[in-house]
């Protein structure tokens, strides 16, 4: 299989999770799709990355956004661990997370460590899964990839902040600068015109002939 890249449609399968047997595509539905995997249960970084995503759950939705999980654990192990997730980090953990003992959506969505990269995460050569994110839109397109060791956890308001950035850019002829978030300014897109421009962003302003900022309407 080739790897996966930014516009690649995201591989479907199915799988059992906590919240019962899924079909990856009829799960998304028409909505947006985080996919994300931890190395393990019972783990410490872990269990502070999972409790947030169920602190995010309302923003999540909010964007019509899922999340689901995934490790190589069992699901009895999964059960066992949301029960701690949600005492240690006060919350009601309830997105599903996904049981890939046989590994074949990690190997799918290439979520595998490798001995060379930390040999902590491998045991008797058998590789548990890194830190992966996959966003993944309606069209079941993949959008974004970000690949974390097993050492840091994640900062989910930054995947947060590139949902938003990814469904203002999907409605409107702008991109989002660095360090962006949702109110500030944003950039014309190159394809515009200055002549468009005038018509779709008045008042535009422009600091070179290529960038170019506008300020979107809140209901943009």
């Amino acid at each position: 299989m080739s790897s996966l890249r930014l516009g690649s449609t995201a591989p479907d399968f199915q799988a059992d999770t906590t919240n019962g047997p899924i079909n990856f595509h009829e799960w998304i539905g028409d909505s947006w799709a985080i996919l994300f995997s931890h190395p393990a249960d019972f783990t410490p970084v872990c269990t502070t990355e999972l409790g947030e995503v169920a602190k995010l759950s309302e923003e999540f939705q909010k964007r019509n956004v899922k999340a689901i999980g995934l490790s190589t654990n069992e699901l009895k192990d999964h059960d066992q661990w949301v029960s701690d997730i949600n005492e240690v980090t006060n919350v009601d953990l309830r997105f599903p997370i996904i049981a890939d003992v046989d590994r074949k959506v990690s190997i799918l969505y290439d979520m595998l460590d490798s001995e060379e990269h930390d040999p902590t995460n491998v045991l008797d050569g058998i590789p548990f899964t890194i830190r992966s994110v996959y966003i993944i839109d309606p069209k079941k397109k993949i959008r974004l990839t970000i690949t974390y060791p097993a050492s840091c956890g994640r900062n989910f308001d930054e995947i947060l902040r590139v949902v938003d950035s990814l469904q203002l850019t999907d409605r409107n002829k702008v991109v989002t600068p660095a360090n962006w978030t949702p109110g500030q300014e944003v950039i014309v897109h190159n394809s515009v015109t200055n002549e468009q421009a005038e018509k779709e962003f008045p008042g535009y302003k422009e600091v070179r002939p290529y960038l170019r900022f506008t300020t979107l309407p809140k209901d943009s």
